[in-house]
């Protein structure tokens, strides 16, 4: 099994900014030791490390920790994309770190939902392009129309979705955000993560697959199992459940949808949203050789 999206911090670390005290649940280290013993009873191949901070110290400390770790297969770090550096900094980034895979700008916090199409610098996407970066969108609903026009401009870039661009559980809104995603799902270079929908919910929802069913069915039928990945967003998913909580709901909802379509094989999708997703669109290892 590869986790394609967890992170660590340090409270202490200056870079540190997220999460708050008033976050009691997270509000605390969580070093790879950690997250190692809460995975001990699944069959962890490995892991993508996400940033959490905005920050290029952030970067640093997890590619430092990868380095030494080797469940670690990938880090998605950070860059300001926006930076007349950024083009530089990646180029070297890629040369001293094989373990980096992709950069994440925090856009669910820029409330600029434009951004993405006029302050990323061209040389700086470039350059993820041509080291074979992936670029993860921590999105909102708000983002999906911008983010279709980004995917289209930038058919070499590889993007992943992260957390099925947040849609809003809890209060049962779909519309927009099912026709935003079936547009991604018409894009080819565009992923999707299965992740962090737990925090979308309520807390009366969470652990009731039928809450949850029609969100990731939709994200089936928009982009294939093929062009889908897992990730637990553990810590954050301390704060309403638990990692092996998500990966079990996570197992029934891939099982019930397999059930409801002739042919489909539910070992083998599985085996994609799982594990060889995760694996062909982060290139994981791939470059260690």
């Amino acid at each position: 099994m590869i986790d394609a999206h967890q992170h660590i911090w340090r409270i202490t670390r200056p870079e540190c900014q997220w999460p708050t005290s008033d976050l009691a649940a997270i509000y605390k280290d969580f070093d790879y030791g950690d997250y190692l013993l809460e995975t001990s009873h699944l069959p962890l191949a490995g892991s993508v490390l996400v940033q959490s901070q905005e920050a290029d110290a952030d970067t640093d400390f997890l590619l430092g920790v990868a380095a030494h770790t080797p469940a670690v297969l990938g880090v998605v770090g950070w860059v300001d994309l926006s930076d007349a550096s950024a083009a530089k900094r990646i180029q070297a980034l890629c040369a001293a770190h094989p373990k980096l895979c992709g950069l994440r700008p925090m856009l669910q916090g820029i409330t600029d939902t434009a951004w993405l199409l006029t302050m990323p610098r061209t040389e700086a996407l470039s350059a993820m392009a041509e080291q074979e970066l992936v670029f993860d969108a921590l999105i909102q609903p708000r983002h999906l129309p911008v983010l279709v026009e980004f995917a289209r401009k930038h058919k070499s870039l590889r993007i992943v979705i992260d957390h099925a661009a947040k849609p809003a559980i809890r209060d049962l809104q779909w519309e927009d955000w099912r026709r935003g995603m079936d547009a991604l799902g018409q894009c080819d270079n565009v992923y999707c993560k299965i992740s962090g929908l737990l925090t979308e919910a309520q807390i009366g929802q969470v652990g009731r697959a039928e809450c949850f069913q029609p969100y990731v069915s939709a994200v089936w039928d928009s982009f294939g199992i093929d062009r889908c990945l897992w990730g637990s967003d553990w810590p954050v998913v301390n704060l309403v459940s638990s990692l092996e909580a998500w990966h079990r709901l996570s197992a029934s909802l891939l099982e019930a949808y397999c059930s409801q379509r002739i042919g489909m094989d539910a070992a083998r999708c599985a085996d994609r949203l799982f594990d060889r997703t995760a694996r062909e669109v982060y290139q994981l290892g791939q470059k260690m050789q």
